[in-house]
């Protein structure tokens, strides 16, 4: 039932406030239609029920129980209404036997409404019923159908049939009331009422909401497109109601400061590569004169590690901020490209299942994504499978290795900058430990995501690690 509701539910601001607004005026409508619907039916069951007393009254008195009794549905004025087989003309009876036929229910409320007003006019009651028939079973009886007559049923309608039986008489005088369809006319005018307060008040709502929704909107695709840092030319101009253009004018300001301070950390990032790698460049060079040759080699190495690791850290800052535009790219032929690269480094990379997928993305950042996962997991796991499937609307890219994996508690820690492990992955085998770090801010740029996870045997025994990347597919 919950997840019916979420799907009839509408997402945005406009359709909830609507849907909520519709809902009360629809509740409201009903009671209020519920309450004049009862008043109604009292008035006119009380009104038919005093004439139907009245009628029983002077007949009885005056002793002509077969006069014929207009009383039908009304017609134009002037019409003269005699008896028809659509609708006969009610008359006023003397029976032995019981009026109510089977199937029908009497109304208790009303049996005791009419006997207070005989009792009043002092007439003497012994049983009395009132029951409602529908208008086509009366005219059948009083043309003593078996059956219907095609297309001759008579008008719809009902006929409030009061009898009643005097005390010390053993028949019974019944007179019948047609029942006007004034309670349909009602219930047709309240839905028409409700139909047009629909359209008035749902109308100026959502003039009223797209109003303030329309700026909502452009903030949103504002900050959607701030996330990646793309048309940010010209800021937002405020606009809607006061509270909503009040909120642009704060997002305007926020997000000047933001790209003030994001342009300052690019200035500071890039004299600090410029800074660093020129004095490494040099100590590169001073180490040739260096005798010992195991020595040179571990200072080489050391300044191999300084650059690589102030790389990661440069390029971990600017993937926030990409200035490359996104390329149409087949995403199977990027995946082969790179698994060629280590093939032909002798590296032990094998290109598993791959499906042709086309989708817009920067294949730079994505390669370098790529590089980090499949080194980590020839690091690791000394050989590194390759696989690139379609998962629903998403892109999935799978790097397996057959390393001792991670432990479960650590998993999410890998994912951090400078965390690299418990001792299975020790600093022996090199790293800055921002490797996972950079492919999960590449995957985040992409608006996809990246998992680790340890693939285990049937026994439950880990026989690697297996990193997925996933790209959505518009």
């Amino acid at each position: 039932m919950a997840w019916l509701a979420s799907l009839l539910w509408p997402k945005s601001l406009r359709g909830q406030v609507l849907l909520a607004i519709a809902l009360a005026l629809f509740l409201a409508q009903a009671i209020g239609a519920l309450l004049l619907y009862r008043a109604q039916h009292e008035r006119i069951e009380g009104a038919l029920l005093h004439n139907a007393a009245f009628r029983l009254i002077v007949a009885s008195r005056s002793g002509n129980l077969d006069h014929a009794d207009h009383s039908g549905p009304p017609g134009a004025p002037g019409e003269r209404r005699g008896p028809s087989p659509e609708m006969p003309r009610m008359r006023f009876e003397r029976t032995s036997e019981s009026p109510l036929r089977p199937g029908e229910v009497r109304e208790a409320a009303e049996e005791a409404e009419l006997r207070q007003i005989l009792t009043e006019q002092e007439f003497p009651v012994g049983q009395l019923m009132v029951f409602h028939r529908d208008v086509r079973m009366e005219l059948r009886a009083r043309l003593r159908l078996d059956a219907r007559l095609p297309g001759r049923d008579g008008p719809p309608g009902e006929v409030l049939v009061a009898a009643v039986q005097p005390k010390g008489s053993a028949e019974w005088l019944v007179a019948r009331v047609f029942v006007p369809p004034t309670e349909r006319i009602m219930l047709q005018t309240l839905f028409g009422q409700t139909l047009f307060i629909y359209a008035v008040l749902v109308g100026a709502m959502w003039l009223l909401l797209r109003r303030i929704t329309r700026p909502l909107a452009a903030l949103t695709s504002r900050l959607e497109r701030f996330r990646e840092y793309r048309d940010l030319a010209d800021q937002l101009e405020p606009q809607g109601p006061d509270d909503v253009a009040r909120l642009i004018a704060a997002h305007n300001a926020m997000e000047g400061r933001i790209v003030a301070l994001l342009d300052e950390k690019d200035v500071m990032l890039g004299a600090i590569g410029h800074d660093l790698k020129t004095p490494l460049a040099a100590l590169r060079v001073r180490i040739e004169s260096v005798d010992d040759e195991t020595e040179r080699r571990r200072m080489a190495a050391t300044i191999e590690d300084i650059t690589r690791t102030l790389d990661d850290i440069l390029s971990l800052a600017r993937v926030g901020r990409p200035s490359d535009p996104h390329e149409t790219t087949e995403l199977s032929a990027l995946v082969a490209s790179v698994v060629e690269e280590y093939e032909d480094m002798g590296e032990p990379v094998e290109l598993g299942e791959t499906v042709r997928i086309v989708l817009p993305l920067r294949p730079t950042w994505i390669r370098r994504a790529l590089r980090n996962l499949i080194g980590n997991a020839l690091r690791y796991g000394e050989q590194a499978q390759v696989s690139l499937t379609r998962d629903g609307r998403a892109a999935a890219i799978r790097i397996t290795d057959k390393g001792p994996g991670i432990a479960e508690d650590q998993i999410a820690r890998m994912l951090e900058p400078f965390i690299r492990g418990d001792p299975s992955r020790n600093s022996e085998t090199g790293g800055t430990g921002l490797g996972l770090t950079l492919a999960l801010a590449i995957a985040e740029q992409h608006g996809g995501t990246l998992t680790l996870a340890n693939l285990r045997a049937a026994d439950g025994t880990v026989t690697g690690l297996e990193a997925v990347l996933c790209l959505p597919v518009p």
